[in-house]
């Protein structure tokens, strides 16, 4: 999914996706590794990275969050890229991803997977964590309702799939899976107006052919009817759900069983 981001206001307003990704480069085992921050952003995390000692470069499909990565850490490398069609021309100890997987359509999924695995080294680390099953459910169930209202069809326009699902994925992708987890993480976000404003920066597909004044009717109903779930005491929680991951790719790839008759 291509969507064009509004890369000062992501960065500034925002900044909790990158701060939470921060704990998950704690699941990086080894000094001195070379990592690929795979849909890198605004590139807090690559320079963070970078910071504890490891030779980090980031890719992004985004022109627009990759100016301001450049921007900010002009010393990092940054090269604007796919996640489903990358080549870097060398591999890596480590890719690394933060709230990336749940753009990516869910028949992409073993593309991306299998860029990963090209890109490791025997034995490398893939790191990663983005929307699991149950991710913002209260918040894409007020917006399909809203929808629904005005005989409107919303359509999800992202992937959240089970620890089953996903870890099914990885294995059939040569992947061997150390540990995947599902974690709750209500999320404080910014402003009274922060659902609002949450919608409108992350939930675009839907609204596409939709005019900008009945938009934003559906926003602000879609807001009203959670207001007593995800408000509390002038501050807007997001009902994040994330699915959290470390796999390694063997030294050796284990052969496809070939079906007997």
């Amino acid at each position: 999914m291509n969507i064009q981001w509004d890369a000062e206001k992501y960065t500034n307003d925002f900044s909790f996706v990158h701060q939470y990704g921060s704990s998950l480069l704690d699941l990086i085992d080894g000094e001195n590794l070379s990592v690929l921050d795979l849909g890198c952003g605004s590139g807090a995390l690559t320079k963070e990275l970078a910071e504890r000692g490891c030779d980090a470069e980031g890719i992004d499909a985004s022109a627009e969050l990759l100016q301001t990565a450049r921007t900010h850490y002009p010393e990092l490398r940054f090269t604007q890229a796919d996640a489903v069609s990358f080549q870097m021309g060398r591999q890596f100890d480590v890719v690394f991803s933060n709230a990336v997987f749940h753009w990516i359509d869910r028949e992409k999924q073993a593309d991306m997977i299998a860029h990963v695995f090209d890109a490791l080294k025997p034995q490398g680390q893939f790191i990663f964590e983005f929307g699991g099953h149950g991710n913002n459910a209260l918040i894409h169930g007020a917006l399909a309702r809203a929808f629904e209202a005005r005989n409107l069809t919303y359509q999800m326009p992202f992937y959240f799939p089970t620890v089953g699902e996903y870890a099914s994925l990885l294995e059939q992708g040569g992947f061997v899976v150390r540990t995947a987890l599902l974690l709750d993480r209500p999320t404080r976000l910014n402003g009274g107006d922060g659902l609002c404003e949450w919608i409108r920066m992350f939930v675009k597909a839907p609204f596409e052919g939709i005019g900008p004044d009945l938009r934003e009717e559906i926003i602000r109903s879609a807001a009203a009817d959670l207001e007593v779930i995800l408000c509390h005491n002038g501050s807007w929680y997001a009902d994040y759900v994330r699915l959290q991951c470390k796999a390694v790719k063997p030294l050796v790839r284990k052969k496809k069983k070939e079906n007997s008759s």
